[in-house]
């Protein structure tokens, strides 16, 4: 049988961001690829070497925009462990909001890229439109649509106040209804499952060897959320992870789907005990540190990891950011191979790939 090699990207209609992959075919099913990345690296983390502490923040919220909370709160967290200091429970609480209601936007962003590749046109349209309500919410608390800048090292630099609840309770309610509105299509469409179901199959073994992380493993029956470890106010707004075991892209949609759901949950309770709770936003944090220190946070991708090393100077001395798609990439040597060709922009877009990131 004869075998080509095939370049798959780094310019494609279904990639946000550019990859390349080496795909070996016999006729049209895959047997080999091999990625290829360094095509928007920008050096952000060297960067953020030569800065004080508090002059990283923005920097570092801008690996990805989709995600800039969860950047802006693990290293924060770290930061604050080298410093020795506590936030104060409003501050844990706004920023768990901030972070549940980035992982609704991603999701729902998502979803409608995932609708777009398989010709779903008008789920690509219903999910971004219900996606500008929760972009008019960050404007409404944060002033913002996508970079919000809210993390401040030792709390948060803006506030929920009691009197802006009713307006934030009105939109939560106005994007619950454009969910419902979706559900049929991404819960009971028997075109959305063809499409979907048995295209990426990572089985929970392979999960494991291969270190998956986030809506990736726990689509196929990996049982792990970093939320369950207490940061932010995960301590008393627990998490029970959303697992599916079919493992294929169809079972990837339905845990980011049903993770959507959770996470309005706890916006909800976030903003339930911020009602008439006292307190300051932030806690001074000292400007040169000692030490090194890790953070932990589960982004919309999974699990983001922070290290940082402080050796008294007024900047950190290094900052090694582990993102979410680095671990999953691995999964596309698993799971392309055995896939029908026309499968491929289905199944990379299915681990929800953010090379910004990856690349920083």
């Amino acid at each position: 049988m004869t075998r080509t090699v095939v370049p798959f990207g780094p310019q494609h209609p279904v990639l946000a961001e550019p990859i390349q992959l080496e795909l070996t075919l016999e006729d049209e099913v895959v047997v080999d690829a091999i990625p290829g990345l360094g095509y928007v690296h920008r050096g952000i983390e060297a960067e953020a070497e030569r800065r004080p502490y508090d002059e990283d923040l923005p920097l570092l919220e801008r690996v990805c925009g989709i995600c800039s909370v969860a950047h802006a709160v693990a290293y924060a967290q770290a930061v604050e462990v080298l410093a020795g200091v506590e936030i104060p429970r409003r501050a844990r609480l706004l920023r768990t909001f901030w972070f549940e209601l980035t992982r609704v936007h991603s999701h729902l962003l998502w979803l409608g890229l995932a609708g777009d590749a398989i010709g779903f046109e008008a789920l690509f349209q219903s999910c971004w439109r219900v996606r500008e309500d929760v972009l008019d919410l960050f404007t409404a608390t944060a002033g913002n649509r996508v970079i919000i800048g809210v993390t401040a090292l030792g709390g948060c630099r803006r506030d929920i106040p009691d009197t802006l609840q009713p307006t934030i309770r009105a939109g939560l309610d106005a994007v619950e209804r454009g969910l419902a509105g979706i559900a049929p299509f991404v819960l009971g469409s028997e075109a959305v499952a063809r499409r979907l179901a048995g295209v990426g199959v990572i089985p929970r073994n392979v999960a494991l060897d291969l270190g998956l992380v986030g809506p990736t493993a726990r689509a196929s029956g990996v049982a792990m959320d970093v939320r369950r470890s207490g940061y932010a106010a995960h301590d008393e707004l627990p998490v029970e992870p959303v697992v599916e075991t079919g493992g294929d892209a169809l079972a990837r949609t339905v845990v980011r789907w049903r993770e959507i759901g959770e996470s309005m949950r706890l916006c909800r309770e976030a903003l339930d005990r911020l009602h008439r709770l006292p307190g300051p936003l932030a806690t001074r944090v000292p400007p040169v540190l000692h030490g090194e220190a890790i953070s932990r946070v589960e982004a919309p991708r999974g699990e983001l990891f922070y290290y940082v090393l402080a050796d008294g100077e007024p900047h950190p001395t290094r900052v090694r950011v582990r993102t979410p798609t680095f671990a999953n990439l691995a999964a596309v040597l698993s799971m392309l191979p055995g896939t029908q060709m026309a499968n491929v922009p289905v199944a990379l877009l299915s681990i929800d790939p953010c090379l910004s990131c990856t690349e920083r």
